[in-house]
């Protein structure tokens, strides 16, 4: 007597199809045929189901389940890459419910890691803004928190902010010059007490190409073309303010 592959998946608490995947990647042997052709599983291919179901549920890949069959030396790496695995899950899950628990406590929108939408919040970003710093906050790396959080709460709206939110797409030549420079102070002051924080390979989540591609398209997509012509010319006026700063030599 033997089991068909419908009733050793359900002795296994597992499915029709998975048996028939460990069977097609070489991860459980193919059981007997009787004559008229159905498989019969014995008590060995349960065995080893149950075996692959405990090794699954600790955390163990199909592709390491089958090296671990090649022999016992293979064993100790899988045993030592599983338990930093779930030891880097266990820092994550953590970090989740704490945030959870922050959440729970003070609501806030979660388009950005709590502490920085809390700051955001404070600070009343427009909506574009609060999005530009998602973008930006991922593509520098999760890690830089404390420095968007300190850069938000020393960041001080005005209505110069109103202004520029409200600038039409069509705005003229002499409004967004004006604007520009009632917003550089600020802005330039912002940047001189937070610098941007080094990508490094630690907390760079993208390629220099791919992040600053990111940034490029978000910009566009969340500005309208005289809110991006203010832009420039407030980094025009940072550079020029930068040149003379560090590169002038008096005659």
């Amino acid at each position: 007597m033997g089991w068909s592959t419908r009733e050793v998946a359900q002795l296994a608490g597992t499915t029709l199809r998975t048996v028939r995947h460990y069977h097609e990647i070489g991860l459980l042997d193919e059981p007997e045929r009787l004559s008229n052709g159905y498989k019969v599983y014995r008590t060995e291919h349960l065995v080893r189901l149950l075996q692959i179901r405990r090794l699954t549920g600790l955390g163990f890949s199909l592709t390491t389940i089958a090296a671990m069959q090649e022999g016992s030396e293979h064993l100790e790496a899988a045993l030592e890459a599983v338990d930093a695995e779930l030891t880097a899950t266990i820092t994550r899950l953590q970090e989740a419910r704490e945030e959870i628990v922050k959440l729970r406590r003070r609501p806030v929108p979660t388009d950005l890691p709590f502490d920085i939408s809390a700051a955001a919040t404070e600070a009343r970003l427009s909506p574009a803004d609060r999005s530009l710093f998602a973008v930006l906050s991922h593509v520098i790396g999760d890690d830089n928190t404390q420095h968007w959080r300190a850069l938000l709460q020393d960041y001080e709206r005005d209505d110069v902010a109103d202004e520029f939110d409200a600038l039409p797409p069509d705005a003229d030549e002499e409004t967004r010059e004006q604007l520009a420079r009632r917003m550089f102070p600020q802005m330039i002051a912002l940047s001189g007490k937070h610098p941007t924080p080094p990508r490094t390979v630690e907390n760079a989540v993208l390629g220099r190409h791919a992040a600053t591609a990111a940034m490029i398209n978000a910009l566009r997509d969340l500005y309208n073309p005289a809110q991006l012509d203010v832009f420039v010319r407030i980094w025009n006026q940072q550079g020029s303010s930068e040149t003379s700063r560090q590169g002038f030599v008096p005659e």
